[in-house]
């Protein structure tokens, strides 16, 4: 039974009853007779309560909780999860709560639609409730009427008491949840949104632990799409296959992807973010595979690596590829505390530069091109960004000011990518034609520590001598 059967469905209009039920709202509902309606409600096994233990991440969400209430003083404040977003007609998206209802409160792939938490201002801080939607009892109509909510449809809805106990942290039912104007509410209220998006810059030791996990189980999605390889390049629509290899692995290890994966092979790892996928894997093209696995607790990895489909890089291709991880590496080596955020940029873009200088590409001098006002010409082939922070958002603390993001210092626990590439498109006249329709880009997750930065994806492999062995392994011959 598809997920297009959410509408109530009413019970049959000829059978006297106090039931009710919202109208069918499609010409194809079947009502219910009498019978089930009086029979439905009975013969169902009691459900015993149970207190969960309390979940690791609890004392965390507590710790940034109170941060959050350290900073807005007298204020209510309303952090919704969200609701279904429909994809066609009656159909929804998965859900998936708000990074930041889901950062303060610890519930994260199991979290509720539609959920709300709430900080209500005292006279030394505030009371925080987590209101969402209790499971219904089995002699209410939404139990087996409503597709949406319904147990009968969707399974088992946590209890109040459940929750509390396993986030550490008071509910109540999202019925007794009333708005008011004066309310500071995220996604409306800049310095709310502001504020915890920059709370996230630095990770704390449970979400660094995530972070572990969610590259490590990306780690074996690569492995699997490398030694799929051979099937991989039989199978007409190849970048399919590897979002699918790689889907696989994310929804057995992890919640799911942490952003539409990236398989582009040839001439489609120019295209920056190609999520198409319908190309074949043609030996003798370069595939860039970019992907990342968010686990349960919702924070992912982004990881990316460029492959030789038929095993082997030619001249060309290892030319650009080693460039491209020379200008990783520069990037990863000028890492500590108190660097700025940009610092990772330039030193990559000089880098690039200075390559494609020596490659006769460019119409100036690379000292020329990196000139802040005037130069630029070297973007043409690498239009990105090198870096951006990541976490429980693939591009996490989005919203967070400029002096504290790009321009700000690198510190202990910060996490973030290190993804330089060069990408000469299938058209592009201002380069040799045994340049065009080559992209690459090696992506690596960085965790900046006291002593300088850590490498989480360094067991991925990335030399150009590495990838051809990892790929050797899988049956690949050129």
């Amino acid at each position: 039974m598809s997920t297009d059967e959410r509408d109530t469905i009413a019970p049959d209009d000829s059978a006297t009853t106090t039931e009710t039920a919202t109208p069918a709202t499609t010409n194809r509902k079947q009502p219910f007779p009498r019978g089930f309606l009086d029979t439905i409600s009975e013969g169902w096994a009691e459900r015993p309560e149970s207190t969960p233990p309390q979940r690791a991440q609890a004392p965390y969400a507590t710790a940034r909780r109170a941060a959050v209430s350290a900073a807005f003083p007298g204020r209510r404040l309303v952090i919704p999860a969200g609701s279904y977003k429909q994809r066609s007609n009656d159909t929804d998206y998965p859900f998936r709560a708000h990074s930041a209802f889901a950062h303060l409160t610890g519930w994260a792939a199991d979290a509720v639609p539609d959920s709300v938490l709430v900080f209500d201002p005292t006279d030394d801080g505030h009371d925080v409730t987590l209101y969402l939607r209790e499971r219904a009892d089995r002699t209410t109509t939404e139990f087996y009427a409503d597709a949406t909510i319904g147990e009968f449809w969707i399974g088992p809805r946590p209890s109040l008491a459940g929750v509390a106990a396993d986030l550490g942290l008071a509910t109540a039912h999202v019925d007794g949840f009333a708005a008011s104007e004066a309310d500071l509410v995220l996604d409306e209220d800049d310095d709310l949104t502001r504020f915890v998006s920059e709370m996230r810059l630095v990770k704390d030791p449970f979400e660094i632990a995530q972070m572990r996990l969610a590259v490590d189980t990306t780690a074996r999605g690569f492995d699997d799409i490398v030694a799929e390889l051979p099937r991989i390049i039989d199978t007409p629509r190849g970048e399919r296959a590897i979002e699918g290899v790689f889907h696989l692995r994310a929804r057995t290890d992890g919640n799911g992807e942490g952003y539409d994966t990236i398989a582009a092979s040839g001439p489609h790892a120019c295209y920056l973010h190609w999520t198409r996928n319908d190309g074949a894997v043609v030996p003798g093209d370069l595939v860039l595979i970019d992907a990342g696995v968010e686990v349960d607790s919702l924070y992912t990895a982004d990881i990316t690596r460029t492959l030789p489909v038929s095993g082997t890089f030619s001249p060309i291709q290892r030319k650009i590829y080693e460039t491209v991880l020379e200008a990783a590496d520069a990037a990863f080596r000028i890492a500590r505390p108190g660097v700025r955020f940009r610092a990772l940029h330039e030193a990559a873009m000089e880098v690039i530069a200075a390559r494609v200088s020596e490659w006769g590409l460019l119409p100036v001098t690379a000292d020329e091109a990196l000139d802040a006002d005037r130069g630029g010409q070297h973007r043409r082939y690498m239009v990105h960004g090198t870096s951006h922070h990541l976490g429980i958002d693939v591009h996490d603390c989005a919203q967070a000011r400029r002096e504290m993001y790009y321009d700000g210092e690198l510190q202990p626990g910060m996490v973030f990518t290190i993804e330089p590439g060069l990408y000469f498109q299938i058209d592009d006249l201002t380069v040799p034609e045994e340049y065009r329709g080559i992209g690459v880009r090696i992506e690596d997750d960085i965790l900046m520590t006291e002593s300088g930065p850590v490498n989480l994806s360094a067991d991925i492999p990335r030399t150009a001598d590495d990838v051809e062995a990892w790929i050797a392994r899988s049956g690949v011959r050129g």
